[in-house]
């Protein structure tokens, strides 16, 4: 069986490999780094979670042993897809290389540039970046690539997914035709094909399992359902997701969950946790800190659940996660085998369950056309999908509102909550006392009152009552 000392790397490096905890290399190391050593361009194909990473690293610092970084001027380049992954690698390099006087700068967003700047200009041999802020560097003039000596394209075919394909072509025409180029991903996809043709010299070509295949160490399950309407699928699903952790219970000590959208992300991760779970979102648009920190907290068991999508999740090197749920069935099949291989890693065990309803028929068929075997029924389990929170004044007035009625009184009041308004009962004379009759008034003076007032007798106002002074009903005309 092959060994790192059997590699022909550096002996600082060994050593370091060696405090690590690592003896023998995975098959793609072992493949890979023999060539990587001897200057050719490798182009490796394997799984996620099969140590990649190591195979590029490992080779680098001892390639770069000898020589002197400029400034400005990185004597290598790691390209990333995402800002997690760029951080991981970093995170390998300091493992590494702590024996040696490498120097690295990791280029990521999120980050001040005053700062990168600083690294960069005194120079710096290992440079790792994602592509769109290595390119903000050097259209602002901070960077050269003319210096590069060795360039690494890491998970490219997620590269491809993301867009991120002309500016990969682009930074390969910044730097020397004669660099040596390591260049690595899960899958070949047409495009992906044309570009190792195309930059790319005579390639090595490793390839350590078939491609687009999930580890043989990860139990795969099926859990399809019809939910009783279509409006009601989403909060169904999060039911039935709750229903799976529980039966689970303690053999689900950590766990992923997938959702195709950003906004999806956000909504199970707020219902996980109205219901008692541990979880947080992970995704795009949240903040790098708050990236860092949702991590950190999944890597050192503090978090339970990480609610992700496929971009913030993708390359994560997180050992010890026992299980994976695909919320959404992914639209795009390459995605169930990245997605999946976050478990069972390292020669453990893991378990990935996907939900699915009947509208993800055609999905489910891309995915076992790719994977080459259907995935396995599991028993759905019974599951109840009560409101998740209970009503509030607010939702009723929402319903009052749907039905047709204005659901707020002038007084800020649910009409609902207010008594019963009372219809105002009649006004009913009360028979006058018996009292002195009142003198009579003079027809020529009641004719005059009504042409002043403009009104007859009958329409006058009732009200002011027997008191009314005489006089007020007298004109004081003169003639």
């Amino acid at each position: 069986m092959t060994k790192f000392t059997d590699l022909a790397l550096d002996p600082k490096v060994l050593s370091a490999v060696a405090e690590a905890g690592y003896e023998t290399p995975t098959p793609i190391q072992a493949q890979a780094i023999p060539h990587a050593l001897e200057g050719r361009d490798v182009l490796g194909i394997a799984q996620t979670g099969t140590g990649k990473t190591a195979s590029f690293t490992l080779p680098m610092i001892t390639l770069l042993g000898k020589g002197r970084a400029r400034a400005r001027m990185p004597r290598s380049l790691v390209l990333a897809p995402t800002r997690e992954l760029a951080a991981q690698v970093a995170e390998n390099f300091d493992i590494y290389a702590k024996n040696t006087k490498l120097t690295k700068a990791l280029l990521i967003g999120g980050v001040s540039f005053g700062e990168q700047d600083k690294l960069i200009d005194r120079g710096v041999d290992v440079l790792i970046a994602t592509p769109g802020r290595l390119l903000d560097h050097f259209e602002r003039g901070k960077l050269l690539l003319t210096g590069v000596q060795i360039m690494v394209v890491d998970e490219a075919d997620r590269m491809l997914d993301m867009g991120f394909i002309p500016d990969i072509e682009r930074i390969f025409q910044l730097t020397p035709f004669t660099r040596q180029t390591l260049f690595f991903s899960a899958t070949m996809a047409p495009e992906i094909e044309r570009i190792t043709n195309a930059f790319l010299h005579n390639p090595a070509r490793v390839e350590v399992a078939r491609q687009a295949t999930a580890s043989e160490t990860i139990e795969q399950k099926l859990f399809s359902f019809t939910p009783s309407r279509r409006d009601r699928s989403f909060t169904e699903k999060r039911a039935l997701l709750r229903a799976l952790i529980e039966v689970e219970g303690e053999a689900c000590q950590n766990a992923i969950i997938f959702c195709n959208r950003k906004v999806d992300v956000d909504v199970v991760a707020k219902s996980l946790k109205s219901h008692g779970f541990d979880a947080a979102p992970i995704h795009g648009d949240l903040d790098q800190s708050q990236r860092t920190r949702t991590l950190d907290g999944f890597r050192d068991g503090t978090l339970r659940f990480l609610v992700a999508s496929d971009v913030a999740a993708r390359g994560l090197d997180i050992p010890a996660v026992s299980h994976v749920f695909n919320f959404d069935v992914p639209s795009h099949a390459e995605d169930y085998v990245h997605r999946i291989g976050r478990t069972g890693r390292a020669g453990r065990q893991g378990r990935a369950y996907t939900l699915a309803v009947p509208a993800d028929d055609k999905y489910l068929s891309a995915i076992t056309s790719l994977v080459k075997m259907d995935i396995p029924a599991g028993e759905v389990p019974e599951f109840s999908a009560a409101p998740e929170r209970p009503r509030r004044e607010k939702d009723d007035r929402k319903d009052e509102r749907k039905e047709g009625g204005r659901g707020r009184s002038r007084g800020g009041r649910s009409r609902r909550d207010e008594a019963p308004r009372e219809e105002p009962a009649p006004v009913v004379a009360e028979p006058a006392a018996a009292e002195a009759p009142k003198p009579e008034r003079r027809k020529s003076e009641r004719r005059e009152g009504e042409r002043r007032n403009g009104r007859r007798e009958e329409d006058a106002v009732v009200g002011m009552g027997d008191h009314m002074p005489d006089f007020l009903t007298r004109s004081f005309k003169t003639s």
